[in-house]
């Protein structure tokens, strides 16, 4: 997994004015629901050249507010969000969290 901290709000300045597709997984490292989805989704995730930033919720949780407001999604924790061209293309939470379902957004 080509794993990225994201740990600095220049980064998703960065993300939004790309034009390569990006995955962003937020977690919140003390909730066991979201060490879930986090670990379901590192074992279902391939060797995708798609860079997966990482956002510890605890730790960032301005940089999860300004992707609320960047991509204007309503934050959730654990929530995984597929970035293409400066936009939100696809977002899940909880058990919803597939990789399957990422890879083929990312892939579209």
């Amino acid at each position: 997994m080509n794993l990225i901290p994201l740990n600095d709000e220049a980064q998703l300045i960065s993300i939004a004015n790309g034009n390569e597709p990006v995955v962003l997984f937020k977690h919140s490292t003390r909730c066991s629901v979201s060490n879930m989805a986090w670990k379901m989704f590192q074992q279902e995730w391939n060797d995708s050249v798609f860079p997966v930033y990482y956002l510890d919720l605890l730790n960032f949780r301005s940089i999860s507010n300004a992707i609320a407001t960047q991509f204007q999604i309503t934050h959730e924790s654990p929530q995984v969000l597929v970035i293409k061209n400066g936009q939100c293309t696809y977002h899940a939470s909880h058990q919803s969290i597939e990789a399957a379902r990422v890879l083929a957004e990312l892939n579209n």
